[in-house]
């Protein structure tokens, strides 16, 4: 399983440790990931994705998934959220018709 973001697509960065003696060694800055339950009121469904902590804020702040998952780049979007945005999106539309 990769340590990538679904929302955001953050994922892994490199770096140096670097000792008192000034040495550097490379290094791994992982992500810190959570799998979580969201539920998207326009679906009246939940899904279960695997997110960052600073994801699970910004959702927080910008009102659910459906809001965040609507203005967000397909490029970060991992396939199952890019199916769930998708889906939305229709639904939406339907809405918006009727």
């Amino acid at each position: 399983m990769s340590r990538r973001c679904e929302l955001t697509g953050v994922g892994p960065m490199v770096g140096h440790s670097v000792s008192h003696s000034n040495i550097k060694t490379k290094r791994r800055f992982l992500p810190s990931l959570k799998k979580v339950k969201l539920a998207s009121e326009a679906l009246g469904q939940s899904y279960s994705l695997r997110i960052s902590n600073a994801a699970l804020r910004t959702l927080d702040f910008k009102g659910g998934l459906d809001p965040f998952i609507i203005k967000a780049n397909d490029e970060n979007l991992s396939p199952t959220a890019q199916r769930i945005k998708r889906q939305v999106k229709a639904k939406l539309a339907e809405q918006a018709a009727a």
